[in-house]
């Protein structure tokens, strides 16, 4: 790789994290092509991007961004998963390693806080973005419901007894 082609993937990177509100560092040695290819589409599906890189090149292009103190984490086998979405990004990466025991979830940042290995679980155990969004309409939508069930009732309750009348006589 020449100087030029390293620094476009430096600059590429950079715009990544530069864009990005989380940033998970994963281990992948020995995962096959295929599930490589399976995590891409799963991260992808979530809304994520999902880089393997150099690591001094990671760490060079992550010194001007907000997750420059991640940049320890860019030893080995490494590769970087970047999102808005940090609870998507978290169950992703969480859910395939439960699956594969080639990847290994190392920490990463969100924003400015680092966060470990048991954060990132913390992370994916909360509720997506959409999730929440139906949490409240569903929460919205209850009070009108009961409202409803409340005012058709004494009406139905009006034509039970007419119905009931009508079967006396």
């Amino acid at each position: 790789m020449n100087r030029a082609d390293k620094q476009a993937l430096i600059e590429e990177t950079n715009a990544k994290l530069k864009k990005a509100e989380i940033a998970l560092v994963v281990h992948n040695n020995g995962l096959t092509v295929a599930q490589m290819t399976q995590l891409r589409i799963k991260l992808r599906e979530a809304g994520a991007e999902f880089k393997v890189s150099k690591n001094r090149l990671a760490k060079i292009a992550a010194k001007d961004t907000a997750f420059a103190q991640i940049a320890d984490l860019f030893k080995g086998p490494a590769a970087i998963a970047t999102s808005k979405d940090p609870v998507s990004v978290a169950k992703g990466l969480v859910d395939f390693a439960k699956t594969n025991d080639k990847l290994v979830i190392i920490g990463g940042a969100y924003g400015a806080q680092k966060l470990a290995v048991k954060d990132i679980e913390a992370l994916s155990k909360l509720p997506s973005l959409n999730e929440l969004r139906a949490k409240i309409v569903g929460m919205l939508m209850t009070p009108a419901t009961r409202i409803a069930c409340v005012l058709q009732a004494p009406g139905g309750q009006v034509a039970r007894v007419i119905a009931a009348k009508a079967k006396k006589d």
